[in-house]
């Protein structure tokens, strides 16, 4: 997937500064894309695309549509803000072969996103997701916990929103404080808290059983561990990790495991799950056989390919 930065004029409190839009879509390279029998998208993100010049937007997709034409990428995605789509810019989106389109709603909560200085309401997000699904867009919501106003009530009614405004696809980001925004200012006057990394984990592990219940899939958990956040540079507080994702899996398989051994008597157990789930249910940093040892088992992780996600099997060893 190629990501290209796209310019940023919206009101939001919690990033920097974005630059304009670099000539980036030069660079994308002329050999195919295809690697095991997928075709990745050419990707618009870093900001709201369809917000710069109409001009400029037609310029870049035009150019990327060359490599949707040859069947050389899979499609085009981008992230804009849900008040910045109408019907003019879906038809020029669907002109050049857009197939998904990202809608950066961060809460469905009036408060939250007026405290947050979004600039946007509910009822932006909700009539730019029936008119992204109307025009045969593939529709992802992202949302961001921890905002000014927050709560984990709001939180969990932002995200059965997503679902019943039918999102195929979401990211979940914790609010964090970077260096040079407003909401530094507010935490500097102590007027902002932002979550700890243990609520924020805690509010995401609930977040994702709401949309995987309802078959959202959930396409990121946490930011990009960009130089600058892992370093610390521009990171002034907040409950960034860089392996935000791992840990938010290890509370869900901490439950489903616990759950499982009700009633388990034997104290020498094999624990069989998905070869793809297996390194989250032993856990990051083993955390979940490390807390099962501190308990007295004896415990022996094994990977089945043909359990479904969350199947487990528990047995003596």
């Amino acid at each position: 997937m190629r990501f290209l930065q796209s310019g940023e004029n919206q009101r939001d409190i919690f990033y920097s500064a974005a630059g304009s839009y670099p000539e980036y879509s030069r660079t994308i390279p002329r050999n195919n894309t295809q690697k095991q029998n997928y075709y990745y998208p050419i990707a618009f993100f870093g900001g709201s695309f369809t917000g710069i010049p109409v001009d400029l937007q037609e310029e870049y997709l035009k150019e990327a549509f060359v490599f949707v034409k040859t069947g050389r990428v899979s499609g085009i995605r981008l992230s804009t803000r849900p008040d910045y789509i109408n019907e003019t810019i879906l038809v020029l989106l669907k002109k050049y072969g857009v197939t998904t389109i990202e809608l950066g709603a961060q809460s469905t909560d009036s408060e939250v996103l007026q405290q947050s200085g979004r600039g946007h309401t509910p009822e932006d997000i909700q009539n730019a997701s029936q008119m992204v699904r109307a025009y045969g867009f593939e529709l992802g919501i992202q949302m961001m916990i921890g905002l000014p106003g927050d709560n984990y009530e709001r939180s969990m009614q932002t995200a059965s929103d997503i679902v019943s405004f039918g999102a195929q696809n979401t990211r979940i980001y914790p609010a964090i404080i970077v260096k040079g925004t407003t909401l530094e200012r507010r935490y500097r006057e102590g007027k902002y808290t932002p979550l700890s990394l243990e609520l924020a984990v805690e509010w995401t592990k609930d977040l994702v059983r709401i949309f995987e219940k309802s078959n959202v899939s959930v396409i990121r958990m946490g930011l990009h561990p960009s130089d600058e956040l892992v370093i610390g540079k521009s990171l002034i507080d907040g409950p960034f990790h860089p392996s935000f994702k791992e840990i938010v899996m290890t509370k869900i398989w901490e439950e489903i495991i616990h759950a499982k051994l009700k009633g388990t008597t034997s104290y020498n157990i094999r624990i069989s799950v998905s070869d793809r789930q297996m390194h989250y249910a032993i856990g990051y940093k083993q955390a979940n056989k490390v807390q099962l040892q501190a308990r007295g088992y004896t415990v022996q992780f094994a990977g089945n390919p043909a359990f479904s996600q969350y199947q487990i099997d528990v047995c003596d060893n």
